[in-house]
């Protein structure tokens, strides 16, 4: 299983405690593929240090955490259409090149699109329970 990781859903995993944290653990246990683009790494930077005044050591420490347990994926060549937001269009259209299964995301305006294509858009909470075969 090819799971995309939204900015979101990374942060509040490697730097909060709860369900998050829990999804991404049980993306590791269970071997699924997990993807990210250097766009989503660079917002991650961004966020991590002016929002949440992560430390250089503790950022990379998380570097090395997505050197083991994640796969970086090639940029999009084009946007993907029918996303509201432009910076949201290029990581959809890099996880659909990448045939991703499921994109994991909190964004609300990407959840309510379903899917795209044979992407699935899912919260983490639904990420989760379908991964624990509890739905």
């Amino acid at each position: 299983m090819k799971v995309f990781v939204d900015t979101n859903v990374w942060l509040a995993g490697r730097f909060g405690r709860g369900l998050c944290a829990e999804l991404l653990d049980a993306l590791i246990e269970l071997g699924a593929d997990v993807l990210l683009d250097e766009r989503v790494l660079v917002e991650f930077r961004r966020i991590a240090r002016d929002k949440f005044r992560v430390d250089a050591e503790t950022l990379a420490e998380t570097e090395i955490f997505f050197r083991q347990h994640t796969r970086l994926i090639d940029a999009a060549s084009e946007p993907a259409s029918g996303i509201p937001d432009p910076d949201d269009a290029w990581i959809v259209a890099a996880a659909l090149e990448a045939c991703a299964d499921w994109f994991v995301t909190g964004d609300k305006e990407l959840l309510e699109l379903d899917a795209m294509e044979t992407l699935a858009m899912l919260s983490p909470r639904e990420a989760f329970t379908r991964l624990r075969g509890l739905d």
